[in-house]
């Protein structure tokens, strides 16, 4: 791959973005931005705005505090990036975006077509990662133990049959449930249920993200998270065990530092710390992942590994668990984001047609 004239490449930090996890992207960005090896690398940063058009901004803008406060000054304080430019002034984009348009193949798609290799996995798998439903169709298959789960579209609750479809969900699933969007993140729209009324009100507020909402068991156990790492080979780190504040990890609890607890290693025997890596990689193999993902889970009272979603851009932030668990498994902050870029270099020299 061609780099600039110092020997470095050119590497363009997309964040902010369009989905509901815009905040969380700024911070990822902001944190690759700071901690990326300017020994080797050109960091490029690049905000997408709330029409998702790119901007390249100056420091001044990339500190600012929020998104909003970020656009009020785009115009005057930073440069525009039209899509068609962006292979003229960056060799690879590390994506720090998440959620819709930008974690779930859309970005990664028009990222194919201008010919830019870019960190994290392809458009296949970016969209199998974002669908809930659908990854856990693809799972089971490969026998990976996922939760019991009811999908339903907002057609079949929006024409006049609550009730009937109430008391199915409530004979397949039972009570508590859990109830979310099928394709949003960090918390969105998910929320646990224990009566119908409560029931109907979670699938409403559900369908107002998205147009299939799932509703499934909910799991007792421990919830865990495993980092996974590398393409043909990939390598699990070391797993966490993620401690809730409520009944369901809030976004504070995953990204707000001193608000949730995450302990790493989890605190499980050694070969039940194993199980758990084993399915990770298991899922990311399953599911096609490429250089980098997340794997959450349920460690069951009955030994079981159940996998609730892959995250195919996780957390990047400073506080983010997935750094935690490369530390235990002796990789730095700067180690762990020079793996994912030079795998993003790798896969995309190799592929042959879209990753």
């Amino acid at each position: 791959m061609e780099s600039t004239g110092k020997g470095k490449l050119k590497v363009g930090v997309i964040m902010g973005g369009i989905s509901s996890e815009k905040e969380v992207s700024l911070e990822s960005g902001r944190n690759i931005f700071s901690k990326i090896d300017r020994g080797a690398y050109e960091p490029v940063p690049i905000f997408m705005d709330s029409r998702a058009r790119l901007w390249e901004i100056p420091l001044k803008l990339l500190m600012r505090n929020s998104t909003r406060d970020i656009e009020e000054d785009l115009e005057t304080e930073a440069t525009p990036v039209p899509y068609e430019a962006l292979k003229a002034r960056v060799d690879v984009v590390c994506l720090g975006l998440h959620g819709k348009y930008g974690e779930d193949g859309c970005m990664q798609g028009l990222l194919e077509l201008l010919k830019i290799p870019y960190t994290g996995s392809g458009v296949l798998a970016s969209a199998l990662g974002m669908d809930k439903y659908a990854s856990r169709k693809v799972l089971a298959l490969g026998g990976i133990d996922v939760p019991r789960t009811a999908p339903l579209e907002i057609a079949d609750w929006s024409a006049g049959r609550q009730e009937e479809i109430l008391a199915d969900i409530e004979g397949r699933i039972g009570y508590p449930c859990v109830v979310k969007p099928a394709r949003e993140g960090c918390s969105t729209g998910v929320e646990k249920v224990s009566t119908r009324e409560a029931l109907a009100a979670a699938l409403t507020e559900a369908f107002r993200w998205d147009r299939q909402a799932l509703v499934e068991e909910c799991l007792a156990g421990m919830e865990v998270t495993c980092g996974v790492i590398g393409t043909d080979a990939p390598r699990a780190l070391t797993p966490s065990e993620t401690i809730a504040t409520a009944e369901v990890l809030s976004l504070e609890d995953k990204f707000l530092y001193g608000q949730g607890e995450n302990k790493t290693p989890a605190r499980l025997p050694e070969e039940t710390l194993t199980r758990i890596q084993d399915v990770a990689v298991r899922t990311f193999r399953a599911l096609d992942l490429r250089g980098y993902a997340r794997i959450d889970m349920f460690v069951l009272a009955d030994g079981r590994v159940v996998v609730l979603e892959p995250n195919t851009l996780p957390g990047m932030t400073p506080s983010t668990v997935l750094f935690h668990q490369a530390a235990a498994s002796g990789i730095t902050q700067a180690g762990l984001i020079e793996a994912i870029i030079a795998a993003a270099v790798e896969v995309h020299a190799n592929k042959r047609g879209p990753l």
